[in-house]
């Protein structure tokens, strides 16, 4: 595995996030969040994603949520788009002895979030470059790994970079540490030029690409 995740830190792509699961398939992965079984598309690009139609915001209701999935190593993985169901679904994803990562880019608020569950528990999460505040119920599971990245003092109260680094760099930094305590490598071409199957997981996306 050579590619790791670090270069999600770099996407431009409008991807809403991304969810990695360990112990069940892409297709089972997909059912966790909302995907009907059975019903995904023909495979398609990142980009073909643009020709489906979603409403993403629709006052007082959900939007449209859609992933595409496919498998990386032992772990299976969802690129979310529009209104997904990662954030609101990772303890039910890793139910059954599964375990689940998401990571969620900045987009418009920032910073970026990871989260891990496991068996049907959220075990411990945090914003990249707010690590001092760890939250789940194991908070500190990755404290050693952030303190031995210089990340976090030892008793993880203090945040060791530059105020004034740029955020690129920390965040790669942090979303190392992840990368390295899960073993996650997804190789960028899985993002952009992979052709993937794809599922709608909330709201009503018009997932016909035949028009």
């Amino acid at each position: 595995m050579t590619d790791g995740i670090v270069w999600l830190v770099d996407d431009s792509g409008w991807t809403s996030g991304v969810v990695f699961a360990r112990g069940i398939s892409p297709e089972e992965l997909a059912v966790r969040m909302g995907g009907a079984p059975g019903g995904a598309t023909e495979p398609i690009t990142h980009a073909d994603v643009s020709e489906l139609e979603m409403e993403i915001y629709r006052p007082g209701a959900d939007g449209d949520g859609v992933i595409r999935v496919g498998r990386s190593g032992e772990w299976s993985f969802a690129f979310e788009y529009g209104d997904s169901t990662g954030a609101d679904l990772l303890e039910e994803i890793s139910a059954d002895g599964v375990e689940a990562v998401h990571y969620v880019p900045p987009l418009e608020h920032p910073p970026a979030t990871f989260r891990y569950a496991r068996d049907g528990v959220f075990v411990t999460g945090h914003g990249l470059t707010e690590e001092i505040w760890r939250w789940g119920q194991e908070p500190d599971l990755l404290l050693p790994d952030l303190v031995a990245a210089g990340i976090l003092s030892a008793d993880g109260k203090t945040y060791f970079p530059p105020e004034d680094e740029h955020y690129k760099k920390a965040y790669r930094r942090s979303l190392g540490v992840v990368e390295r305590r899960f073993g996650l490598s997804l190789s960028p071409a899985f993002l952009q030029d992979a052709q993937l199957p794809a599922y709608a997981v909330r709201g009503e996306p018009d997932m016909d690409l035949n028009g």
